[in-house]
């Protein structure tokens, strides 16, 4: 009977200290880096602030982040770290748990595709692109909540550049600039909620320049010029 009590605190001894092994958290390898299941809270409290998988100090696969909110911890951000990549699916939450927006990041850059969504519905605010700079490139587009489009430009490393459109919630078109390195250069051209014309003319470094013509009901009612002439005749 003796035998058997000690044979079962044995076993208990040994089940038990496997059982805490494999539920144990925050452990370092041989090497003293970070390796398996990760959970650190927010200073003097019990509130996670993230938590996630290493391999040998390396993030793997999907790491949650938190913020706190009336001292309760609420999901703000999860990273899901991709094999043999540098690569880092990104999504950010409201702190109620609301989606808003998701993308990729390099190195702690935003590159390629980024979507932001609405403040109150699950619909498209914004689609751009980013290269592998962190720099907006290509097009951009932002909707109304009704899935309209909203805007429509494009981007050439982080500045706007070529014709950028802008439409009512209707899609009529109400806008039109040109814009070269990031400033309004270029012919613009202003529309009612109608599509009629209201004005046109060009800008020059920003400013308006030129003749510029104002309509009403399609037809022009004024013409103003804005050149700017320099002082120097030799440069004019």
């Amino acid at each position: 009977m003796i035998k058997q009590s000690i044979f079962f605190i044995l076993f208990l001894t040994v089940f038990l200290t496997g059982a805490i092994a494999q539920n144990a958290i925050n452990q370092f390898d041989k090497d003293g880096e970070r390796h398996g299941f990760w959970k650190v809270n927010f200073d003097q409290t019990d509130q996670p602030r993230y938590e996630g998988t290493f391999q040998h100090g390396k993030e793997v696969g999907l790491f949650k982040f938190y913020k706190l909110d009336n001292a309760k911890s609420v999901l703000s951000a999860t990273r899901e770290f991709i094999p043999n990549s540098d690569d880092i699916l990104v999504k950010f939450y409201s702190s109620k748990g609301k989606l808003i927006s998701e993308g990729r990041m390099t190195n702690k850059l935003f590159v390629g595709k980024w979507v932001y969504y609405h403040n109150k519905t699950n619909a498209i605010m914004t689609v751009e692109h980013y290269n592998d700079k962190g720099q907006l490139e290509g097009e951009k587009f932002v909707y109304y909540p009704n899935g309209q489009m909203a805007e429509q430009s494009y981007y050439t490393n982080g500045k706007i550049e070529g014709i950028s459109k802008v439409f009512s919630e209707k899609g009529v078109l109400i806008k039109e600039f040109t814009y070269k390195d990031d400033i309004l250069h270029g012919m613009s051209k202003y529309y009612d909620s109608d599509g009629k014309m209201l004005a046109e003319g060009a800008y020059r470094d920003d400013q308006k320049h030129g003749i510029w013509k104002f309509y009403e009901n399609g037809v022009i009612t004024e013409e103003k010029d804005f050149t700017v002439y320099s002082k120097n005749p030799m440069k004019q």
